[in-house]
């Protein structure tokens, strides 16, 4: 299992935290840091993940989806909710290059509604390849107030690779365009780089 680097170190604190506090008080309060420490190893996980190939476009996160929205220009919007207990790594849905990388000041929602999409924090990705552009929003969350991003314009990316990281709880918005034939639904669970979200339609 391959971990984020920022969960080793958040777990490293808590460690050293948890024998300072076992050292000068009892063992026994050290617990929660102890269990802090195994808590950070957990959220920071970052398994592998077998890419599909061919013309599909894969989940750029974790989670559950809560959102499919045909949107007035023809698009649509594929939102996921990561609780606590997903992998926060994001991954890029389809191969291309940053065109466009934007960060959004805006309010701490929490991710799972509506409003978040459009008045949350969030860190705009335009990806430019396979014939079309989408658009990858990491947003945060009531939680999540921290978002990493690993890309920035003029950069490739592979399908399935990463591509950031928002810390504790959070949503991920995939605007796809018309050419894109959508395959999922509101209330079914996806992993990033591993399950296909849509198709791209036959010219």
């Amino acid at each position: 299992m391959v971990m984020v680097l920022t969960g080793l170190w958040y777990a490293s604190v808590c460690a050293v935290a948890a024998l300072l506090v076992g050292w000068w008080t009892r063992p026994l309060y050290a617990g929660p840091l102890v269990l802090a420490g195994l808590f950070c190893l957990y959220f920071f996980r970052d398994p592998e993940r077998e890419i599909p190939s061919g013309p599909v476009a894969v989940a750029p996160a974790d989670g559950r989806i809560v959102a499919v929205v045909r949107q007035a220009d023809g698009s649509t919007r594929i939102s996921t909710f990561l609780s606590l207990f997903d992998v926060h790594v994001n991954r890029s849905p389809i191969a291309g290059t940053i065109l466009k990388r934007e960060y959004r000041p805006g309010k701490f929602h929490i991710a799972s509604r509506e409003i978040a999409s459009a008045q949350n924090e969030q860190n705009v990705l335009v990806i430019e390849g396979e014939g079309s552009q989408v658009v990858v929003k990491q947003i945060a969350g009531i939680l999540a107030r921290r978002i990493v991003c690993y890309k920035r314009p003029g950069e490739q990316v592979d399908r399935g690779e990463r591509i950031g990281l928002i810390q504790f709880g959070s949503r991920v918005d995939l605007i796809l365009g018309p050419e894109w034939e959508i395959t999922v639904a509101a209330g079914q669970r996806v992993r990033a780089g591993a399950d296909i979200v849509a198709r791209k339609r036959s010219s």
